[in-house]
């Protein structure tokens, strides 16, 4: 039965059909099985393959846009289901992320963020086009652990840049951590600026935080 129901889940997001999202957590919630195993063997697993179709090519981006908003949904409905009181694994953790200055991209954060939400992280979007001072500043204010940056235009990389050296001057590089992410981003870029975390898609995105987290 949670087999069936965890590729409803899947089929769910890759067909943007919220009505069917729905319909899985509530079979889910049903059986009474934990609701993050709906999430990290369904959802999760979906917004994953959608975001490898898109970037092969295969997928376009309206049709992202709306298994991004399938997965939100769902992410919600998952979230108030929670037992009152629960203690996420991770919610302690706080992330501030933020599409960098100049680029105003930011469906990738946004699934991004959806699947750091949905794995429990505590997570401030601040949008799209932010400058690397206000990033730091919210971090600050909100003990963010970690500083998520998306660029996907080229001539905006220099931002993340910007962040590191800008963390430097305010010595807070290294009790800060940094994660880079975007089209053109490589692990060369990431190593060549300091950035802590490199993340190609968001589901390594979410496993490089917690690597992190871990090695202090």
């Amino acid at each position: 039965m949670s087999e069936a129901i965890y590729q409803k889940a899947i089929d769910a997001i890759m067909e943007a059909d919220q009505k069917l999202a729905l319909e899985a957590v509530r079979q889910h919630l049903d059986s009474g099985v934990d609701p993050m195993e709906l999430m990290n063997k369904g959802f999760i697993v979906g917004i994953s393959k959608v975001g490898d179709l898109f970037g092969s090519g295969k997928m376009f981006l309206p049709e992202l846009m709306l298994a991004a908003e399938v997965m939100q949904a769902a992410s919600q409905a998952l979230n108030q289901a929670m037992p009152a009181g629960r203690e996420s694994g991770y919610a302690h953790i706080h992330i501030t992320a933020a599409t960098v200055k100049g680029d105003i991209h930011d469906i990738g954060k946004g699934i991004g963020i959806a699947l750091f939400r949905a794995n429990g992280f505590t997570v401030h979007d601040l949008g799209r086009d932010v400058e690397a001072e206000v990033m730091i500043d919210d971090a600050v204010k909100n003990n963010s652990q970690i500083i998520a940056t998306s660029a996907l235009l080229t001539t905006t990389l220099s931002e993340q840049k910007k962040l590191e050296e800008t963390l430097k001057k305010a010595g807070l590089k290294g009790k800060i951590k940094t994660m880079v992410a975007g089209a053109p981003v490589t692990p060369r870029w990431a190593n060549r600026i300091g950035a802590d975390i490199y993340a190609e898609n968001a589901h390594e995105g979410v496993q490089g935080v917690i690597r992190a987290i871990k090695e202090g």
